[in-house]
């Protein structure tokens, strides 16, 4: 058995303890030590002073984003055709005549180009820029001469497939709900919805020979495109019959141009287009209804609809703009 090992002074001691008196033997066992004194500052204030805490500095894709209203009228310079956009005759892009080193960059561009802009990043708008909007709509419509036009988007309808939304907003003016996802759709209906506008949907009803509402929801998911198709006869019950060729389910032909040239840049958040009978763009609004927006498409849509009705007033001096009771119409488009 391992027995603890003593030193021989100690040992000494404790057997010869009988013998030494107790002051003695203390004495022995622990020997004087050096005491350590501490210096202390004579500083008045021993703590370190408080000082206002500072935010810490955002990253500059953190930085807050203010949307502001749209400088330029939106949409594409030429009309749009029936059966552009439609997805399925995509031409192959031809790198001849190049050498290997640029067809290498060529391609190595078109692959960034695709994969650049990912599916969370939309999720991520939302959350920072008031729940993904991207432009604040005009107080007033953009003027017949320079606005622009609104792409053509094939897809099918609770009617039937193959159909063109260029044939459908031709010759009417039109209020566009364009959205990807139940969040954008509940968006859109801040500004188009029976309850949220009533306003909007009597103008529509009074004017139904010059006058639409029309829904265009992209779901380019297969998966999601396959249920939509599955519950049409849910979405024909809540539309009149001859509403239904006037929703549109598009699969394909949306690319990141056509989103650009539009301002949906957000593939979640839902945007509303007012369109004239010519498929321009005469205004446009995103994500949820702020502030007076609702009014400004009111008054937008009943200006697009005299201009329908009467289309000799824009050929008129703005100075002699009156209606059949002798007022003045508004000059401002």
């Amino acid at each position: 058995m391992l027995q603890p090992r003593i030193p021989s002074r100690l040992g000494r001691i404790v057997a010869n303890s009988t013998q030494i008196c107790s002051h003695c033997s203390s004495s022995a066992l622990y020997r004087p030590q050096t005491i350590l004194t501490r210096h202390f500052t004579s500083a008045p204030i021993l703590r370190k002073p408080q000082t206002t805490p500072q935010p810490p500095t955002p990253a500059k894709d953190e930085e807050t984003f203010v949307p502001k209203p749209l400088g330029r009228p939106i949409g594409f310079s030429a009309p749009p055709q029936p059966g552009e956009n439609s997805g399925y005759a995509k031409p192959k892009k031809d790198y001849s005549g190049m050498t290997l080193k640029e067809r290498n960059l060529a391609k190595r561009a078109d692959l960034v180009e695709k994969w650049g802009t990912n599916y969370f990043r939309d999720f991520k708008n939302i959350r920072k820029y008031r729940e993904g909007k991207t432009f604040v709509a005009n107080p007033r419509i953009f003027k017949k001469e320079v606005a622009m036009y609104f792409p053509n988007l094939r897809g099918d309808t609770l009617e039937g497939p193959g159909k063109d939304t260029t044939d459908v907003l031709k010759g009417r003016v039109s209020v566009v709900n364009l959205y990807s996802s139940a969040w954008g759709e509940a968006q859109v209906k801040t500004f188009t919805g029976r309850a949220e506008n009533p306003e909007l949907h009597e103008i529509l009803k009074e004017n139904d020979s010059v006058a639409q509402q029309v829904d265009v929801n992209i779901e380019e998911n297969t998966l999601k495109a396959w249920i939509v198709q599955m519950f049409a006869w849910r979405l024909r019950l809540t539309r009149k019959k001859e509403d239904w060729g006037r929703y549109f389910v598009v699969r394909r032909g949306v690319s990141q141009m056509v989103r650009e040239s539009v301002g949906a840049l957000n593939g979640r958040v839902g945007y509303v287009y007012l369109v004239d009978a010519d498929c321009k763009i005469r205004w446009a609004g995103s994500a949820n209804a702020e502030g007076t927006e609702k009014d400004d498409l009111v008054r937008g849509l009943r200006r697009c609809v005299e201009e329908a009705k009467n289309p000799q007033v824009l050929a008129r001096p703005r100075a002699q703009l009156r209606n059949a009771g002798g007022e003045k119409i508004a000059a401002a488009a």
